[in-house]
């Protein structure tokens, strides 16, 4: 079962980067935007709903994001130093090879995100529930040497949602 999962979800990374790959262009589609390869520095997008938006390769050092809806946005490569994620909902994201240092995920809803080659130097995780969530294994137990604490909405402990030992 496991194994099936894991196995749809690379499928899914792998269409991914090829749809991405093709659309280099900022634009907005319904309620998805593009905001593929942009300098994002120091916005504030708290509390937005930005589900199934685009950051691509974007530079999101010192963004807040606080409480903002990014249900299967796609993150991929996308660099988020210090970037405020509290309370936001990342359920289904994918977030391949970015980088979370020093950024803030108290409270952040990740379950099933694809967190594949990310990074999370320094990143407050209280809270966070990444139930389901692919996550790799030296990234995992750094994030379980700080994880604590239980999400506000779902109930879930850090901890347990990690697979903390």
């Amino acid at each position: 079962m496991f194994f099936r999962k894991w196995l749809t979800r690379l499928t899914i990374v792998v269409l991914m980067w090829v749809i991405v790959g093709i659309n280099d262009v900022t634009l907005a589609v319904g309620s998805q935007t593009n905001f593929s390869r942009i300098n994002l520095t120091d916005r504030d997008f708290s509390g937005q709903d930005l589900t199934g938006g685009v950051f691509v390769s974007s530079e999101l050092r010192g963004v807040n994001m606080s409480g903002a809806n990014l249900t299967n946005a796609i993150l991929t490569m996308a660099v988020m130093l210090k970037t405020n994620l509290a309370g936001a909902n990342l359920t289904g994201a994918l977030a391949d090879r970015a980088t979370f240092d020093e950024a803030d995920l108290s409270n952040a809803i990740l379950t099933e995100a694809t967190l594949t080659r990310s990074r999370f130097y320094g990143a407050k995780v209280t809270g966070a529930d990444f139930t389901d969530a692919i996550v790799d294994r030296a990234q995992a137990k750094l994030l379980c040497e700080r994880a604590d604490g239980i999400n506000p909405v779902t109930g879930v402990s850090t901890r347990d949602s990690l697979g903390c030992r």
